[in-house]
């Protein structure tokens, strides 16, 4: 017998309404994400919906192979497949594991009915919906405007965010594809801030030694978003 699903480590399943995860409920069903597991491809329709409880999703936009950046992070506080919320069957990003995490998912054929059958559970998750854009446009801010180590010090403070701890577990090259740049820069931008004393880095982890330095460094371009989800979504 499969056991039953519990809302409570998942931010957004335990802020939404008991009526609309009743209805979720019978479709959740546990699942393992591994590292660089995928989660949505771009271009192709969606399959399946997961409400985060451990780890942390990247979305990633691609010009062509090589060309890579993160435009967004998923972890506990939300959901793949955003896009069947407003009504979009597929998917503009690539979504895939950047932490291993574990999640409740279900099909999405079963979401898009229960969207349709719930007066209510569409407008909460548009909530959500506003909360990533709100997100993408910081990054989009700080890709633009920010210095290497202030968009380092806000990527390393979402992960914070949604990790336990204060460990971070990726590499230089990851790191380099999830902003956008030369390897050879990350290291720097690493650099950078353990010589502040901000952090301790070693070959596959990164430890945050002090947050509030961080959130100096990262100089306005971290907090926004985060500070719109408890506005909107308590």
């Amino acid at each position: 017998m499969d056991q039953p699903v519990s809302k409570e480590k998942s931010a957004l399943l335990r802020r939404m309404s008991p009526g609309d995860f009743e209805l979720l409920a019978p479709h959740l069903h546990y699942r393992i994400l591994d590292l660089r597991a995928p989660l949505e491809s771009a271009g192709e329709p969606i399959k399946t919906i997961c409400f985060f409880e451990s780890g942390i999703a990247s979305v990633v936009a691609r010009n062509r192979p090589g060309l890579d950046t993160e435009v967004g992070i998923i972890g506990r506080e939300g959901m793949s497949g955003s896009a069947l919320v407003m009504g979009v069957d597929w998917a503009a990003n690539d979504c895939y594991m950047q932490m291993m995490g574990d999640a409740v998912c279900m099909d999405a054929e079963a979401f898009k009915g229960a969207l349709q059958e719930s007066p209510t559970l569409r407008d909460f998750l548009l909530l959500y919906v506003h909360y990533l854009h709100i997100q993408t446009r910081s990054t989009a801010l700080s890709n633009a405007r920010a210095r290497l180590e202030d968009r380092l010090a806000r990527w390393l403070l979402m992960c914070d965010d949604r990790t336990l701890g204060g460990e971070i577990r990726v590499t230089h090259e990851f790191l380099a594809v999830m902003l956008g740049v030369r390897r050879p820069g990350v290291t720097i931008g690493l650099q950078i801030l353990e010589g502040r004393g901000l952090i301790w880095s070693r070959r596959g982890e990164i430890t945050i030694r002090d947050r509030d330095g961080l959130v100096g460094i990262a100089d306005g371009y971290y907090g926004q978003a985060e500070a719109e989800y408890v506005r909107m979504l308590g």
